[in-house]
């Protein structure tokens, strides 16, 4: 019997799983629920029901996982907690800083209703967030270095797109090439997070809107980009549309240390990704955990997880015996 997916969110990220479901043999589709009239979302799934959010707890008996598609700034940390009462949930919260407080809030309602429910899933957090720890693990000794970009961040995007007056954004993630090339040559530099990265938007605003609030509500937004050089370009839905649809990104997670009994030889552990699609890259992510979430529930565990408590062999659809004969 296949995993019974869910789809909380039709967005770019909603879109994804839907791909990501079609490719992997083990799960099938069994509903979308959306914010948005139902008979307005078109799916590529046939035999896919797509209802009204107000409608999800109906169906909680017909799904396995809910993979929950909302943005980290408002909405996960409400409906990641909310919805593990009723299934086993995958969420891709984002937002670094607030991760031990969205843990804690899931990790209650998910013990008390008997369900798993696996938070910050994706490449950053994620399987970048994993790297940082087996490279930690290995070389104890040594300095952390994580370098985005250049690309498109969602979660920024999002959180621009939902200041007053903002009808669309784009946000890119850049970075310092100066910094990354000498994180690659060993020379163990202490950088700022100013140092690291610089933020590019591009921004629709609503007609009328006041630009110099929009871009100073961005430019000082916590979490987000107070801390990094942000620029901001006001321009056209028409310009969006022609240079900024596509969202790709990537980046590289390094650690460097030494070894040796006076520290005299040094090494360098990267991890790095090249994205295409970062929505489709990292709807990847969250189907991996999604059957996770399903065999970990089903041995009885319950509770919130990150990615750091879930064992590899969870992730893959082939049995133990073919993991190690095959990759290990």
């Amino acid at each position: 019997m296949s995993i019974r997916i869910g789809i909380l969110g039709y967005g770019n990220l909603g879109r994804g799983i839907e791909c990501a479901v079609k490719q992997n043999d083990d799960v099938s589709l069994s509903a979308i629920f959306t914010r948005r009239d139902p008979s307005s979302v078109k799916i590529l799934t046939d035999g896919a029901g797509v209802y009204s959010v107000n409608e999800i707890e109906v169906h909680k008996d017909e799904i396995d996982v809910m993979i929950l598609c909302g943005g980290s700034a408002t909405d996960l940390p409400e409906q990641t907690p909310e919805y593990v009462k009723y299934f086993n949930v995958v969420d891709s919260f984002d937002t670094h800083a607030k991760i031990p407080e969205h843990f804690s809030t899931v990790d209650a309602a998910a013990k008390a209703s008997g369900h798993v429910g696996i938070i910050s899933v994706g490449w950053d957090p994620g399987m970048f967030s994993l790297n940082r720890l087996y490279a930690n693990a290995i070389l104890t000794e040594g300095s952390d270095y994580t370098f985005w970009g250049k690309g498109v961040s969602q979660g920024h995007s999002d959180a621009i797109r939902r200041i007053d007056g903002v009808k669309d954004a784009r946000q890119y993630t850049v970075p310092v090439e100066k910094a990354l090339n000498s994180v690659r040559n060993g020379d163990n530099p202490n950088l700022s997070t100013r140092e690291k990265h610089t933020r590019e938007c591009y921004v629709v605003a609503e007609e009328g809107a006041d630009l110099a609030r929009i871009e100073n509500e961005i430019k000082t937004m916590p979490n987000y980009f107070a801390d990094y050089n942000t620029t901001v370009h006001f321009i056209s839905e028409e310009e969006l549309k022609a240079h900024h649809s596509g969202i790709p990104h990537g980046g590289s997670v390094i650690r460097t240390g030494i070894t040796g009994w006076n520290g005299e030889n040094k090494h360098v552990i990267e991890y790095s990704l090249k994205l295409d699609s970062n929505p489709e890259f990292t709807s990847s992510v969250l189907i991996a955990y999604a059957r996770a979430a399903y065999r970990m529930n089903k041995e009885g565990q319950i509770g919130c997880k990150t990615v750091f408590d879930v064992a590899p062999a969870y992730l893959c659809a082939q049995s133990g015996e073919y993991l190690r004969k095959h990759l290990l």
